[in-house]
């Protein structure tokens, strides 16, 4: 064949994916011919031994046509083959700088969301945290009211026992178990119960800072964690192709065994807020109550205070009362006393003065006893004599029985003066524990906001 024409180089470039089947062996493959004297057959020709080492080994001109047809048809294929490499590589390099542009920058768009979600849950934590130390704060403020209502509880506590003990050196019979003792154990059994409602809020608050402090803690260390990871991934999503702080990590790409799945990640900061936030909503319900505590106690106190106050003052007026009354009767008594001594002074005085008649009398009847004879007579003057002396008799007698009788209740009146004076030194006695010791000192008594722990 002399070679290929238009048509045919077309038919091939219409298909270069295909590569045609060679007709002909490369030169290297042919078989070496054997040097044969060939007949001369043709006209005209020469025949000798000269001429046949000429055609020794050559190749016939078909041969050499086909040989170059092949070698047209493996470069022609080999440039198509080149070209469309260069363009599948061309499409390919297009393709992966695409790929790998907009893959960057889905990364670069994920980090960016994920910067978002961190600086969401960093921003809630560090509000959590910020509200858990002013909360903590608070608390603390309210722990140390507490403290100081505990403290103030002791003045009040101080005095109704020093009145208890300073009433238990009344004398009887004012040693009573009155309103004022009851009213006074009152108050010492309501300090008691203040104090350990005290002691148990304090215990509360001490528990409920702990809580806090904790869960800040808790909180705090989220929040460190990420905000190392938002200064990270912030540095990531900074990076270009063309950051000079950028290399090669083959490593980096293998998955962590430990990592967390975003889901997870989402609920560790939410459980945390969450509970930051329920230990907040405890420690404003417990300040609360606190508050509320205090203010109870406050006002039990002082309203016990007043109670107390007032049962003094009506006992000292009962007191006061008492005393009076006795004053006036231990009057009468002592203006009684001196008219009896003078009433027993005139009865003597007057069986005095009886001894006389009675001498007078009983001289006569001596006397006229020693009459003579006859005249020894019971006349009118002897009788009325013995009448006179008998009358006498008798007068001194009942005299003497009145004297022993006004003797007797003088006696009795000075018993009674020595038990007025005796129970007017009682009443003296406590009208001064009531009024000078008890009242005076419950005058200390702690004011209301000072028992508000202010």
């Amino acid at each position: 064949e002399p070679g290929l024409g238009p048509s045919a180089m077309a038919q091939a470039g219409a298909q270069p994916t295909e590569e045609p089947a060679p007709q002909a062996q490369p030169a290297s493959d042919l078989p070496v011919e054997a040097c044969e004297e060939a007949p001369n057959t043709r006209p005209n020709s020469s025949s000798g031994v000269a001429a046949a080492g000429f055609r020794t080994a050559k190749y016939l001109p078909h041969e050499w046509h086909q040989n170059n047809s092949d070698l047209y048809h493996k470069a022609f294929t080999g440039c198509e083959q080149a070209e469309h490499g260069r363009a599948q590589a061309k499409e390919l390099a297009k393709h992966a700088a695409a790929t790998a542009q907009r893959t960057q920058q889905d990364t670069t768009a994920a980090l960016g969301q994920r910067l978002r979600d961190i600086r969401f849950w960093k921003t809630e934590l560090q509000r959590e945290i910020e509200d858990l130390d002013t909360e903590t704060n608070l608390l603390a403020a309210q722990k140390l009211r507490l403290e100081r209502a505990l403290d103030a509880t002791e003045v009040p506590y101080a005095i109704a026992t020093d009145n208890l003990q300073c009433r238990e050196r009344r004398q009887p019979p004012d040693l009573v178990n009155d309103e004022v003792e009851r009213e006074l154990l009152k108050e010492v059994e309501l300090i008691k119960s203040i104090q350990e409602l005290l002691r148990r809020a304090l215990m509360e608050a001490a528990n409920q800072m702990r809580l806090n402090r904790d869960h800040k803690e808790v909180c705090e260390m989220d929040w460190s964690d990420k905000v190392e990871t938002y200064i990270i991934d912030n540095k990531c999503g900074r990076y270009r192709n063309q950051s000079t702080n950028i290399q090669f990590h083959p490593s980096s790409v293998k998955s962590e065994e430990s990592a967390s799945t975003p889901k997870a990640w989402a609920k560790f900061s939410y459980d945390n807020v969450y509970k930051a936030e329920q230990e907040k909503q405890a420690s404003i319900n417990l300040r609360a109550l606190i508050d509320s505590i205090l203010q109870d106690v406050s006002a039990d106190l002082r309203r016990q205070c007043g109670i107390v106050n007032e049962a003094f003052a009506k006992r000292c007026k009962e007191l006061n009362d008492a005393k009076y009354n006795l004053e006036y009767h231990l009057k009468k008594i002592l203006r009684e006393i001196g008219d009896k001594e003078a009433s027993i002074a005139a009865l003597k005085h007057a069986i005095r003065e009886k001894e006389g008649p009675m001498k007078v009398a009983q001289t006569r009847l001596y006397d006229r006893s020693f009459r003579p004879n006859i005249e020894l007579c019971r006349d009118e003057a002897q009788f009325r004599l013995i009448t006179e002396a008998e009358e006498l008799t008798e007068s001194i007698e009942s005299l003497k029985k009145k004297l022993l009788e006004s003797e007797e209740s003088l006696r009795n009146l000075e018993d009674i003066r020595m038990n007025l004076e005796k129970e007017i030194a009682v009443k003296t006695n406590s009208i001064f524990i009531d009024k000078q010791k008890c009242m005076a000192h419950r005058t200390r008594y702690p004011p209301v906001f000072k028992l508000a722990g202010y």
